[in-house]
């Protein structure tokens, strides 16, 4: 068959080496409107739900009930519900009805009223409720501090320029289970070097995550994941009520948390129930909201590729983020993993969390080159903050970051990489050479730096847990060795512990260790003029990018 040039080019074009599926609803592969989703419905019988989305009590799974019980105010389900979809819908974006009004409403809702309300939704409509419902008002981001050696003065460096830039907070996770105390250690003193009050954590199993941040030496943790069926909780060996405990442990030590969760997790393992994506996410949304969580990775997340990969799936991606937000949850949207070759398509899928805003953008944006990100890559990395800073710009839009020169981010790793070897030192660690600190302070990634001897970093790490090392002796060995002012910004995150105040919603903390959240910046926007609105101070900085001509550039 003679083949058409403008087709042969088509073929060629990286969003088409991309995967696409049609619907299947079988097997959970449609994106919010599936014909297996329930009808909504609630019925209750002195102040106990006993039919919910055409399901009586007595056959309810532990999801069911979790959120029958714990989720669900019975005091306003019944008008709630029997308000129309569309009715439901015009509140979330009317201007003229303030979001305290629709939060209300939307926790008398069951799952399936909530996704048909969302289904008489488009995406431009839903943007216009984002902006209003996050708790926050103002946006933020966070970002992945990762590398393939789990090189600890690279993390530092990584973790500082990040800082720099603008993210409020910033996770790692190991390429080797064993480094993960170096990992965690050196992104706190990056962290810190690079802006005071920076909240990190490090992604692992449970225990070892709630360990680390009982020590002080991570001040946060989210990937606590929950699910939509019943099946994958049990393969996980996990219910609704462990999860639950779970967030109690880390709240009771002072420790901010938030779950997981994300469209297409079912589906990827197999046990979709034939229920859309869509609607399995709002159940997973509003079990942590019954476990009484203050909020929420998602945005798919790591499963962004099944989503993406069917009609509409985007689309259901900002669903669960704005659901998420109705619940009154803190929101960490995700455009973290990558999921296409097309700079055009990821780009598209990042703009509808962007441009509203969220509590956290991106709840991974890659702060390291993604030939190192240990979360699979990601939708942005260290390569992309040239295109994130003219797109705030372009746009008049907060994004969480701001421009920065070569000779300050040359300056802030260099200084984050000597405190590390400072500390190192004064640990009694492998020692850090001045050769290791030259190398990260001018590096792209680990293809620029210095292989250390892994066999011993791993023995001081595990040194390093069974001695106790704490924040405290971090915040010690900084002091001691001439870098007060990081010493008394890790210090500063200790302190927290004590006041318990960035426990609340959407909590992160500015340079002077003040808590910003839903409770002292709550989103108050009714419209035009209203809300969060970039400061002239703002405005300026993310205007003044370094490839913009001056005047006085010119001899005049």
């Amino acid at each position: 068959m003679k083949r058409s040039k403008r087709f042969e080019m088509l073929a060629d074009r990286p969003i088409n080496k991309d995967g696409f599926v049609v619907e299947w609803p079988e097997v959970g592969l449609v994106a919010m409107s599936g014909p297996s989703d329930p009808k909504p419905s609630i019925k209750i019988e002195q102040g106990r739900i006993v039919e919910m989305d055409g399901v009586p009590r007595a056959r309810f799974d532990f999801i069911d009930q979790f959120i029958a019980d714990y989720a669900i105010d019975t005091t306003i389900a019944e008008r709630a519900m029997a308000m129309e979809d569309s009715q439901l819908a015009k509140m979330l974006v009317d201007v003229n009805v303030s979001r305290d009004e629709v939060v209300k409403i939307t926790r008398g809702l069951t799952a399936a009223k909530i996704l048909a309300v969302l289904n008489t939704m488009n995406v431009v409509e839903m943007m216009m409720a984002m902006q209003k419902m996050r708790a926050r008002k103002t946006p933020s981001n966070q970002c992945h501090v990762t590398n393939t050696q789990d090189n600890p003065v690279l993390i530092a460096a990584d973790a500082a320029e990040a800082a720099l830039r603008g993210f409020d907070e910033m996770e790692t996770t190991v390429a080797v289970v064993r480094y993960a105390p170096f990992n965690a250690l050196s992104l706190q003193v990056g962290a810190q070097v690079g802006r005071g009050g920076v909240l990190i954590q490090c992604a692992l199993e449970e225990a070892t995550e709630l360990l680390l941040g009982m020590r002080g030496i991570t001040a946060y943790a989210e990937t606590i994941s929950v699910y939509g069926t019943e099946n994958v909780f049990v393969d996980g060996d996990d219910t609704p009520w462990s999860k639950a405990f779970l967030a109690s442990a880390y709240a009771s030590r002072g420790l901010k948390m938030r779950f997981t969760s994300g469209t297409g997790s079912e589906v990827q393992m197999g046990y979709a129930e034939g229920k859309s994506m869509l609607y399995l996410e709002i159940r997973c949304i509003m079990l942590t909201r019954g476990a009484g969580v203050q909020g929420l990775q998602n945005g798919s997340v790591s499963c962004i590729g099944v989503p993406a990969a069917v009609p509409s799936g985007i689309r259901a991606v900002l669903g669960e983020n704005l659901c998420a937000a109705m619940l009154d949850l803190e929101v960490a949207s995700s455009n973290d993993q990558t999921f296409t070759h097309s700079d055009i398509r990821r780009t598209a899928r990042t703009l509808m969390q962007m441009l509203p805003g969220t509590d956290f953008i991106c709840s991974g944006y890659s702060a390291s080159p993604n030939y190192d990100n240990m979360f699979a890559g990601s939708n942005w990395d260290v390569d992309d903050y040239d295109d994130w800073n003219i797109i705030q710009r372009d746009l008049m839009v907060d994004g969480g970051l701001k421009p920065v020169s070569e000779e300050q981010v040359i300056a802030i790793r260099n200084k984050a990489a000597k405190a590390l070897q400072a500390v190192f030192k004064e640990l009694g660690f492998p020692m850090i050479t001045d050769e290791e600190v030259e190398a990260v302070t001018y590096a792209h990634g680990t293809k620029d730096i210095i292989q250390r001897n892994v066999v011993e970093d791993i023995k001081a790490a595990e040194e390093m847990m069974k001695r106790g090392v704490t924040g405290l002796d971090i915040v010690k060995a900084l002091a001691k060795n001439g870098f007060a002012d990081v010493a008394e910004s890790a210090l500063g995150t200790l302190k927290q512990r004590v006041s318990g105040d960035y426990l609340h919603t959407a909590a992160i903390l500015d340079k002077h260790m003040n808590v910003i959240s839903a409770v002292n910046n709550k989103n108050d926007y009714r419209g035009p003029g209203t809300g969060y609105r970039l400061s002239k101070e703002r405005w300026d900085e993310i205007k003044n990018i370094r490839q913009a001509i001056k005047p006085s550039d010119f001899d005049v």
